[in-house]
C-alpha cells in the first residue's frame, strides 16, 4: 500500500530513444535498461545499465533504492555510480511522475573534474505507457543543464 503512489514504475524498461547533451562534452546517444523491482518493503530496488548503441561497450551502471515515505508522496532516491559517485535525490512522486532534486552528492577522492554539484530529475509517464526521463545536470563549471533525454517503454 505504500508503494501504491510509485508502483507503476515496477518492472523492466528498455530504451527507445536515449540521447545526451551539455556544454562541455559532444551529443552523444545510448541504449540503457532500467529496473525497478518491490522487496516488500516501502522502497524499490534500482538497477541501470547503459552501453554504446553501435559497439554495445558498457557505458553507466547504477545501482541503488527509490524509498517512500508511507502514507506520503515523498521520495528519496538513493544511487551509486560506476564512476564513483554517490547521490541522494529527493522529491515527490504520484501515478504521473517523480520529481527529484539532489540532496548530497558525493564523489570519490581521485573523481574526474570537473565535480557534479546538482542533479535534477524529471520521470513522467505518458498516456501510451511510454516513460520519459530528463536528467538535468551543474558541475563545478557549467550551470544547470539539460544533460539527458530518455524515452522508455516496458519490456516486463
Amino acid at each position: 500500500e505504500a508503494l501504491k503512489p510509485i508502483q507503476w514504475l515496477i518492472g523492466t524498461w528498455e530504451s527507445i530513444s536515449a540521447k545526451g547533451s551539455f556544454p562541455t562534452i559532444k551529443d552523444f546517444t545510448y541504449k540503457e535498461v532500467i529496473k525497478f523491482e518491490s522487496l516488500g518493503q516501502p522502497l524499490l530496488n534500482y538497477e541501470s545499465r547503459s552501453k554504446n548503441p553501435v559497439s554495445g561497450a558498457p557505458m553507466h551502471l547504477e545501482s541503488g533504492f527509490l524509498r517512500i515515505k508511507p502514507g506520503t508522496n515523498e521520495i528519496a532516491f538513493m544511487v551509486a555510480h560506476n564512476f564513483g559517485l554517490v547521490v541522494l535525490e529527493e522529491g515527490t512522486g504520484d501515478e504521473q511522475g517523480l520529481q527529484l532534486v539532489s540532496k548530497s552528492i558525493n564523489r570519490m577522492s581521485f573523481g574526474k573534474d570537473p565535480a557534479v554539484k546538482t542533479v535534477q530529475k524529471r520521470y513522467r509517464l505518458n498516456a501510451d505507457g511510454t516513460l520519459q526521463i530528463e536528467t538535468d545536470m551543474e558541475t563545478s563549471n557549467t550551470p544547470l543543464t539539460n544533460h539527458l533525454v530518455a524515452m522508455y517503454k516496458r519490456s516486463e
